[in-house]
């Protein structure tokens, strides 16, 4: 039987034989030679595999990670499960950390990543047993990843990215895989119309712009999409109106407090009347501020109807607060410098850091501003903006557990869209690229000589795991479903599997689609990581400090 590879690194495992590095360290690390070094490496990404294997696709099952604090969290997430999961292996960790990187660049995949490298190493094990040696197999991924990424370009499809419904099918087939169908589909579009919304042809999409506010309320369908700004405090002054329409906003980052002396500053007074009139005049160079602002609120405030807001970054204390209250003017402290960029975007004007810059070109304008009071907690919202470039996705669920696994999805989804629309191109979805992959490099593995062969059909056979798993997750016989699947795509026809019946389907029809970068990046990661794997034939491991032995 093999050794478990946590027990490969185990003190005893090195008596009988010792290696001629383990000669050199004296001692100072554990060493993991040859064939057991392979066998670990393989061991490990074999069963980072079976962890997230019942996770793929939209009926994957969900995980349920507790904290050391008790603190749980369910989801399906491969790119959550490998940063949550206490992963000690060194091996495991290597992959995860492979997989974790596909997310950072394309933002999907990570469970695809973890099931490709996995596979790719269970069919080397398989080769290496029957004394195929480890070069010879990395030759022939080589050659059937350079064979499989050609095939990509042209298994592409160009698309009209201006098509909404287009947009929208490739988020819902993104968000299906992390929560349930009806969720996934009411949040498709609301991510979809948030990307478009801070789209600015020919500038590249910042997705910082999309303000991800949670309140926990209602349910996870009552989520939707704010164009405008929500803010997750409300005004300090009990006297300042709650709500206002047809508001001009003045963004501006202006200390309206009396500010506090820099350390080690000591003033001396000869008697009590001339603090207090330094501490008049400071309150005055504050005043004047404010007074500033007013002047500017009743320059432009010139009807009834007509009503003012300030979004400040820095602080307005309790007299300022008064003052703009008895002007009827709402004023927010203390907003997140992201908001403020994201404000000006949203309402138009320009933020200003004094108020000698203020006139009535610097101002935005908005339909409505009012607060929301929920439990203690108040939020501001912003909305009725024209033309905005900023947006928020005000998320709403009954628990916290829900509003995470909602709160991941959204980021899932969003980086989806913008893929779409760098890319220009879907991949049609459903496994659909796997199988006519795999069909591919049968055909081209005959154009090759020598054993190279293997290499490239233990290349092709990994690619069917995807397939496979999504069969095996929605319950149907893998045998029965992949001929189905081979049979229908040897006619030429671009076909994925249709999750409700077991049967082929057409994913264009079914409006299915993967992003062309992230199957790009899968195939190029998965296939480094695991043909590096397996040319290593040693791993030390430092036992920490201390005095050599003799």
């Amino acid at each position: 039987p093999q050794p478990s590879p946590l027990s490969l690194f185990s003190t005893n495992h090195y008596q009988p034989t010792m290696s001629a590095v383990s000669m050199l360290t004296k001692g100072q690390a554990d060493v993991v030679a040859s064939l057991q070094a392979l066998q670990m490496n393989i061991n490990a990404a074999k069963g980072l595999q079976g962890v997230l294997r019942t996770g793929l696709g939209p009926r994957g099952s969900m995980k349920m990670l507790v904290s050391g604090a008790g603190d749980i969290k369910l989801t399906k997430d491969g790119q959550v499960l490998l940063k949550e999961m206490q992963i000690q292996h060194p091996t495991a960790a290597l992959v995860a950390r492979s997989a974790t990187s596909q997310d950072d660049v394309t933002g999907d995949g990570t469970t695809t990543a973890v099931l490709l490298t996995g596979e790719l190493m269970r069919q080397a094990e398989r080769l290496l047993q029957e004394g195929l040696h480890s070069h010879v197999i990395v030759e022939g991924w080589n050659l059937a990843k350079a064979r499989t990424l050609a095939f990509l370009e042209t298994f592409k499809v160009e698309k009209d990215v201006t098509d909404h419904e287009l947009l929208t099918s490739v988020a819902r087939t993104s968000l299906r895989t992390k929560v349930p169908q009806k969720l996934a589909d009411h949040l498709a579009e609301i991510v979809t119309d948030a990307v478009l919304t801070i789209q600015r042809p020919p500038q590249p999409l910042d997705l910082f712009m999309i303000e991800i506010l949670a309140m926990q309320h209602h349910s996870d369908t009552d989520t939707r999409l704010v164009k405008g700004l929500v803010l997750d405090h409300g005004a300090r002054h009990p006297n300042m109106p709650k709500s206002l329409a047809n508001c001009f906003v003045l963004t501006c980052n202006v200390s309206l407090e009396m500010e506090k002396a820099v350390d080690n500053i000591v003033f001396r007074y000869k008697n009590a009347d001339e603090r207090e009139t330094m501490v008049g005049q400071e309150r005055q160079f504050v005043d004047n501020r404010v007074a500033r602002i007013i002047e500017l609120k009743r320059e432009v405030c010139d009807t009834p109807d007509k009503n003012f807001v300030i979004v400040n970054q820095k602080g307005i204390d309790p007299g300022s607060l008064q003052m703009l209250a008895n002007e009827g003017i709402l004023a927010l402290r203390r907003a997140k410098r992201r908001n403020m960029e994201r404000l000006t975007l949203a309402c138009g004007g320009t933020a200003v850091n004094s108020v000698d810059d203020l006139t009535p070109d610097v101002l935005g304008h908005a339909a409505k501003v009012y607060q929301h009071s929920l439990g203690e907690e108040k939020y501001t919202f912003i909305e009725g903006v024209e033309n905005p470039f900023s947006c928020t996705i005000l998320m709403k669920g009954p628990n916290k557990h829900t509003i995470l696994q909602t709160k991941d999805a959204i980021r899932d989804g969003v980086r989806a869209v913008k893929n779409l629309l760098e890319d220009k191109c879907v991949i049609p979805g459903g496994g659909a690229f796997e199988i006519a992959a795999y069909l591919d490099l049968v055909k081209y593995k005959d154009e090759v000589k020598g054993r190279v062969k293997y290499g490239i059909q233990s290349f092709a056979d990994a690619l069917l795991v995807v397939p496979k798993t999504l069969a095996e997750n929605s319950g149907f016989d893998v045998i029965d479903t992949i001929l189905a699947l081979e049979e229908a795509s040897a006619k030429g026809v671009k076909v994925g599997l249709d999750i409700q019946t077991g049967d082929p389907m057409d994913p264009e029809l079914e409006g299915i689609y993967d992003n062309y970068a992230v199957k790009h990046q899968i195939i190029e990661n998965s296939s480094v990581i695991a043909s590096q794997l397996l040319l290593v034939d040693e791993v030390l491991r430092s036992k920490g400090s201390g005095p050599p032995q003799q």
